[in-house]
């Protein structure tokens, strides 16, 4: 019961993830593409940490780690992109 919950939830965790690219992707502001990506990241770390949980493999962990990380950094110089134009998208 437990692994068909968490392969539902990989699952509807990956939907989510396709809808906010599509965010990403159409904007329509620069905030707007800010806030998609860091949802993205933070649910492809879930997910990552769910699959690791599933395969019983404990390395995955790290991923997740290092992934947080560049998902941090990444945030911070996008924010300081948005900063510098203005927050005009285009």
């Amino acid at each position: 019961m437990i692994h068909k919950l968490l392969v539902f939830s990989c699952l509807f965790l990956s939907l989510t993830i396709i809808l906010c690219m599509i965010r990403a992707v159409k904007g329509p502001s620069a905030a707007d593409r800010l806030v998609a990506i860091n949802v993205i990241g933070t649910k492809t770390i879930i997910l990552i940490s769910i699959v690791s949980f599933i395969l019983k493999e404990a390395y995955f962990i790290d991923v997740v780690l290092v992934y947080a990380l560049i998902s941090f950094v990444a945030s911070i110089f996008i924010s300081n992109f948005i900063e510098k134009t203005g927050g005009k998208s285009q």
